[in-house]
């Protein structure tokens, strides 16, 4: 197994804002929150965290703004054992998201992307012998388009695989699924996709799920991964059958980010070679970690954490 993988991030940094409600708001409604956090976050920064404290070699690109919300981002990025090198300062607002955690540990949010979506094509190009060197390259739709079919074909060229998580949901657009070698989705995703594709929108279910798995095969990814919350994770495998991780057994306390720990396990775990069934354990056990706990940066494991709840979880 390849120890200390090299990981390329196509990241995306934001401020994110979380408040704890003992129900979420309705329309019109103001609740009195139990607590409030802002901590370092995005889809990106989260999954580049997430690697690098199981282990793996992280280089990428986070785009930041121009205003106080930036300030954030170069100590974040320190304190993860990250190099600030990673970070483009552009014009306008940092990303900035809000999100709702009720009693039950559910939770909803909204994201504004800011600088994140204006990372381009020429970013990524200064880039290019990361990115054609990594041994896995990991991109999500908190970035623009044009970043992400830029480092995938990059990537593709090199012979370098390649991880999507579109979220927040958008329909991939074809090159850059035709370049999408896995592809991790929850389960609402999941029947977007369904959706877009003319097909009957799934339950969570392996049986449900595998036919849009499949139709997504025929357009690129040769690695569908479905996470389903408290219900675990389906894998489907090209020329395979679908595999079914059940969650582990913790009591939630928030669910914000489980999905961005699951995807970093997965990736390490992956880019270290092991096989299917034992990284979806190990992606299970780092979502796992993060639900225990209120906020994402902080929670985000270790491989000590790691190891602890596999463990406990044998």
């Amino acid at each position: 197994m390849a120890a200390n993988p090299a990981l390329f991030v196509l990241g995306s940094f934001v401020a994110a804002c979380s408040a704890t409600v003992e129900r979420l708001p309705r329309a019109g409604e103001s609740l009195q929150a139990q607590a409030f956090l802002i901590e370092p976050g995005g889809k990106g920064l989260n999954l580049a965290v997430g690697a690098r404290r199981l282990g793996a070699t992280i280089d990428g690109l986070f785009a930041i703004g121009d205003d106080a919300l930036s300030a954030l981002a170069e100590p974040a990025l320190v304190r993860a054992g990250l190099s600030p090198s990673m970070l483009r300062r552009l014009p306008g607002p940092t990303g900035a998201g809000i999100g709702f955690t009720d009693a039950a540990g559910e939770n909803c949010l909204a994201v504004h992307p800011g600088a994140n979506t204006r990372l381009g094509p020429a970013q990524v190009r200064e880039a290019a012998a990361a990115i054609a060197g990594a041994a896995l390259v990991l991109a999500q739709f908190e970035t623009g388009d044009a970043a992400v079919a830029e480092a995938f074909g990059i990537a593709r060229a090199a012979g370098t695989r390649t991880l999507l998580n579109p979220s927040p949901f958008r329909m991939p657009a074809p090159a850059i699924l035709r370049n999408s070698g896995i592809l991790v989705v929850n389960a609402v995703e999941a029947a977007s996709f369904a959706a877009a594709l003319g097909l009957a929108v799934p339950e969570a279910a392996a049986a449900q799920l595998e036919p849009v798995a499949r139709a997504l095969h025929a357009r690129g990814p040769d690695l569908v991964v479905v996470t389903l919350g408290a219900g675990g994770a389906v894998a489907v495998p090209a020329g395979g059958p679908a595999l079914v991780q059940p969650a582990l057994p913790v009591a939630a306390v928030d669910t914000m980010g489980a999905g961005d720990a699951f995807t970093a396990g997965l990736a390490v775990a992956l880019a270290e070679a092991r096989p299917l069934p034992e990284a979806l354990r190990i992606a299970a056990a780092c979502g796992a970690c993060v639900v225990r706990e209120r906020g994402v940066f902080d929670a985000l494991p270790d491989r000590a954490a790691l190891a602890a709840m596999l463990r406990g979880a044998a």
